[in-house]
């Protein structure tokens, strides 16, 4: 097709429940879709499907009592601190209920003014007005509520502090909280802490032992072996984990790769084409008026196939247009361009023709386009299907 570049279509499956066969749901769903919307496969087309029906078909799950009985195995104290948790009611409420399922008392040390992934915990124009500096400064709870107590999401309208303190006291626990930057406030209240925090875990776990912790766990060593039967993830315990019910959580998943393969070969001898597969997580983009980062996931695909390793070689048209060939046009201009692409160097990293370009990985970028288009409600599209990304104007 000479006019048509990257297409994009959401697959719509049957709901996806525990014990199905996921690929054969992937695959009978892409099927069934190509005869419907009368298009056809190629090589290099992109098969993506969301995380979560891969540890829902697996029965990934882990419930609150699994993680109270891990925790204490794990920390075997009664006040735990708990530095850097996201504010999620999805994410990380039901990991704090079984905390404080497990605890008589918690202090959970706050980043301000935003979390990790960029939720605001107070309103960041005040900050001046208050001469609080972010960087040294410390709250307690008391300060908090006097300045900053009025403060909700701007999307969710609730208050975190709010909720996570109705949370933990639910679960007949006290809890303090702290606002500092310095993970290594928490030690003045207790020496056991959860380092919550997803992508600067293995930093703050190690300024942690270096102040003197007794004993500090990541969301990433809790749930990594089953608990009475639990599912589980050894690589990432409860990191990528979101409510399932009231009383469970569903895990990230552990058992992706086979899957990917697996997919791949069917779609082999079904069509001819070599396909590639991956699972996706949050997609890592930022929202422009909430500012949030989105990934709570602690990777965008834990699994893919390896055609999908490496990062974009592009060079940028508008530059070329502008600069090397700013005296063509037409059809004279078409055919310079193409041949730049198809002579383009290997590795063009650092080179004047690429500003402006994304160079980021292919699994980061795809898992970005694919979480936009699957989305997190009700489309009912877990599997994405990704044509020409890999072609160029030159193809």
């Amino acid at each position: 097709m000479e006019n048509i570049g990257t297409v994009v279509r959401g697959i719509k499956t049957p709901i996806i429940k525990e014990g199905d066969n996921l690929e054969d749901v992937v695959v009978n769903s892409l099927m069934n879709a190509s005869k419907e919307a009368n298009f056809s496969f190629n090589d290099k087309d992109v098969v993506a499907i969301t995380e979560a029906v891969v540890s829902i078909s697996d029965g990934n799950y882990a419930s609150i009592d699994d993680i109270v009985v891990d925790v204490k195995q794990k920390l075997n104290t009664n006040h735990i601190g708990i530095v850097f948790p996201i504010l999620s009611r999805n994410r990380f409420a039901l990991c704090l209920k079984a905390f404080a399922r497990s605890m008589d008392e918690i202090t959970m040390v706050l980043s301000y003014p935003s979390d990790e992934v960029g939720n605001d915990i107070m309103d960041k124009e005040k900050l001046e007005t208050f001469n609080i500096n972010p960087y040294s400064d410390v709250l307690n709870e008391e300060e908090y509520r006097e300045k900053f107590g009025d403060f909700r999401h701007v999307f969710t309208g609730v208050n975190m502090v709010d909720f996570y303190k109705e949370v933990a006291t639910n679960e007949n626990c006290k809890i303090n909280f702290v606002f500092s930057n310095k993970p290594e406030e928490v030690l003045k209240y207790t020496k056991y802490v959860i380092a919550a925090d997803i992508h600067t875990r293995e930093k703050t776990k190690k300024r942690l032992l270096d102040f003197g912790a007794s004993k500090v766990l990541g969301l990433d060593d809790i749930m990594t072996s089953s608990i009475n039967g639990s599912g589980y993830n050894e690589k990432y315990g409860l990191l990528g984990s979101n409510r399932a019910t009231e009383e469970k959580l569903k895990l990230f998943p552990r058992n992706g790769q086979d899957l990917v393969l697996n997919i791949q070969r069917k779609l082999k001898e079904l069509t001819g084409k070599t396909i590639e597969v991956m699972v996706y997580g949050d997609g890592a983009f930022k929202d422009p008026v909430g500012h949030i980062w989105e990934l709570a996931d602690p990777v965008v695909s834990p699994f893919h196939t390896d055609g999908l390793n490496g990062s974009p070689n592009e060079l940028k048209l508008k530059y070329l247009s502008d600069n090397k060939f700013a005296n063509l046009n037409g059809e004279e201009l078409a055919k310079a361009i193409k041949e730049e692409i198809i002579n383009k160097d290997k590795n063009l990293k650092g080179k004047i023709e690429t500003q402006g370009t994304t160079p980021r990985r292919y699994t980061d970028l795809l898992g970005s386009l694919c979480d936009l288009t699957s989305g997190s409600g009700d489309k009912g599209t877990p599997v994405v299907l990704v044509q020409n990304y890999f072609t160029n104007y030159a193809d």
